[in-house]
């Protein structure tokens, strides 16, 4: 499949590097036998520029890598935050707000209460990590060949938003084990204080079922955020560059580059949080109860029952996805992958539509 995959991303110009070749100019028209020598020079340069070939499968082991990083490091960093928002949805009357929880937390299990599940917390991410920005970029080159060059650019928000959701639905069943693990250990008080008691502990009392019985609520909670995390960003970073961003991004320092990844990651973060939140809220509960479905857990929590913690959340998912996106670009920019512009319209549809003379 990745072979595959690889050879029609390499065929896409949708996907392709941005090379701006000389046709017309100062140096002289192209001639009729090729390519100019400067026209030629760039994009040898160009080649030169990238560590590897998009849509290679080293292109798409350094993104996978990228989504581990992400994901992983910015999780573990927020685990505080996560425990409390965790406790005030499976106990509101206890943690009443994020400062009563942290106060309550702090009073209850002191300081080193608060780490409370980073190892699950850092293996599961890392994993879902891994299969979330991985397989977004191989389905995203999937999906556009299949539409071809034209359709690429005009469904494009369609495109995105089909990629993110296939690559989820792996990164979900990656994370399931690890994040029931965490649940238990950050909700229940004396269940277990590290990940090497949490899992015997869990397979003992529930089998198999006990890691993945919450895969379908966190389908509900992170199809969707995924889907509004990556579609949200591509489109905000295609805005900013379009109408805020005073010079086009090949003009742009790298610098300057990630500094607009992360306040498109950021404005699609406060989004993200919004849409997950009540699926959010029932895995916390599901999983911290034996014997419930997530049908009863919603119907139990009502309406303001799925939105306790929403601010939390708000400022833990705005922060994260920016980090996020920052971090996964940061890899690119480091091993010189290739990082496509924002899409343009291509020549032939432009003369379709009588754009052009």
């Amino acid at each position: 499949m990745f072979s595959s995959v690889a050879h029609l991303a390499r065929a896409n110009p949708f996907n392709a590097p941005h090379l701006q070749l000389v046709h017309d100019g100062p140096s002289g028209p192209r001639s009729p036998q090729g390519p100019t020598r400067r026209s030629r020079h760039l994009a040898a340069a160009a080649v030169e520029e990238y560590s590897c070939e998009f849509g290679s499968m080293k292109y798409y082991a350094l993104c996978g890598f990228g989504g581990v990083l992400s994901c992983g490091l910015t999780h573990t960093a927020v685990v505080p935050l996560d425990l409390v928002k965790c406790r005030m949805q499976v106990d509101p009357q206890k943690y009443k707000g994020i400062f009563n929880g942290f106060s309550v937390t702090l009073k209850e299990d002191g300081v080193r209460g608060l780490a409370k599940g980073w190892a699950p917390t850092f293996i599961g991410y890392s994993m879902q990590g891994l299969c979330k920005f991985g397989f977004y970029e191989v389905f995203k080159a999937l999906y556009s060949n299949m539409l071809g060059e034209e359709n690429t650019y005009l469904w494009r928000t369609s495109l995105y938003l089909a990629a993110s959701a296939s690559a989820e639905f792996f990164a979900d069943i990656a994370l399931a084990p690890m994040e029931a693990a965490k649940v238990r250990i950050q909700t229940q008080p004396g269940y277990a204080n590290t990940l090497r008691e949490a899992v015997p502990k869990m397979y003992k009392e529930e089998g198999l079922n006990a890691f993945y019985k919450g895969v379908a609520p966190l389908w509900m909670r992170q199809i969707p955020y995924t889907m509004m995390k990556f579609a949200c960003f591509e489109r905000t970073v295609e805005a900013l560059y379009k109408f805020v961003v005073p010079k086009p991004r090949s003009e742009c320092s790298k610098a300057e580059q990630l500094v607009v990844t992360f306040v498109a990651g950021y404005i699609a973060g406060v989004f993200c949080a919004i849409v997950s939140h009540p699926a959010d809220s029932v895995v916390s509960v599901l999983n911290k109860e034996k014997g419930s479905t997530a049908s009863q857990v919603l119907q139990r929590l009502g309406f303001r029952g799925v939105w306790k913690g929403l601010f939390a959340r708000i400022i833990m998912i705005g922060t994260l996805t920016a980090l996020q996106w920052f971090i996964y670009d940061s890899v690119k920019v480091y091993f010189r992958l290739p990082r496509p512009p924002p899409p343009e319209m291509p020549e032939s549809l432009k003369k379709k539509l009588g754009l052009t003379e």
